[in-house]
């Protein structure tokens, strides 16, 4: 089957995973902890365990990883990448800007992303040369693009929990970034990835990422026309954090925290 087989059946199985974690949202749910004390529930791993189900039950060469399971070796070529729940601390919370993440790869180049924040009834969504598109409740998708800012001076920057700075010693680079946009907040994980890449805000940085979390990112934000890179300037799932920007503003973002 081909890639656009791939995506038309993962808009199709995210939301199922969708309906379940809303079937979790705001009821009190028990929170465990995993071995790095970041938090995890039924929700999380459940979701995960239904797209698992159902991808190898259509694409069962395909391999698959995750954050809640073992990694499913494949023969294909095909590789998901999969979050469940990114912003696992929003959803306990009862925030609904936590969004459930597939990434799709080919030969170790991510080709399709899928973000779905199931509390908003939004999904957008990209591969390869098709273009990044975002769908609102029921309404028909529209073309995702990025803004057009080219001064980080009128810059408008979404980040995430401030301790992962000091954590990764990236304190004062991250209040450099601050103190040259025009406007920052801390919209989280990638709700404000998003932001960029449907042109509301022109900086999402973030100093902690696995793979799941970025895998479905690489594509949305690129087909958007805007840039999604580590620290140190690579394209790249392996990175270990992540940042996104609209087309003009990547070096200035990397000189700030150089």
């Amino acid at each position: 089957m081909s890639v656009s087989d791939r995506m038309n059946f993962a808009i199709e199985v995210i939301a199922d995973a969708h309906a379940f974690v809303l079937g979790h949202y705001q009821s009190g749910v028990a929170i465990h902890r995993k071995a790095d004390d970041s938090p995890v529930t039924i929700a999380d791993k459940g979701a995960e365990q239904l797209l698992r189900d159902r991808i190898k039950a259509t694409f069962a060469d395909d391999a698959i990883m995750g954050e809640e399971h073992d990694d499913q070796p494949g023969s294909s070529g095909y590789r998901w990448i999969l979050d469940p729940i990114d912003g696992t601390k929003a959803f306990i919370h009862g925030v609904p800007l936590f969004g459930c993440l597939i990434g799709l790869e080919h030969e170790d180049r991510m080709i399709g992303g899928l973000c779905g924040f199931p509390a908003l009834n939004e999904l957008i969504y990209a591969s390869e040369g098709q273009g990044a598109w975002w769908r609102k409740d029921e309404a028909e998708p529209t073309r995702c693009q990025v803004t057009d800012t080219s001064d980080i001076a009128e810059a408008m920057m979404s980040y995430t929990q401030v301790s992962g700075y000091a954590e990764t010693n990236r304190t004062a680079a991250f209040e450099r970034l601050v103190s040259a946009t025009r406007l920052a907040r801390g919209w989280g994980d990638c709700y404000g990835h998003m932001l960029v890449a449907t042109g509301r805000a022109d900086i999402s940085i973030d100093p902690e990422m696995n793979p799941w979390d970025s895998a479905a990112l690489i594509p949305i934000v690129q087909e958007a026309g805007g840039h999604f890179f580590g620290w140190n300037g690579e394209a790249s799932i392996h990175t270990n954090d992540g940042i996104s920007t609209n087309a003009n503003l990547r070096d200035a973002v990397l000189a700030a925290i150089a």
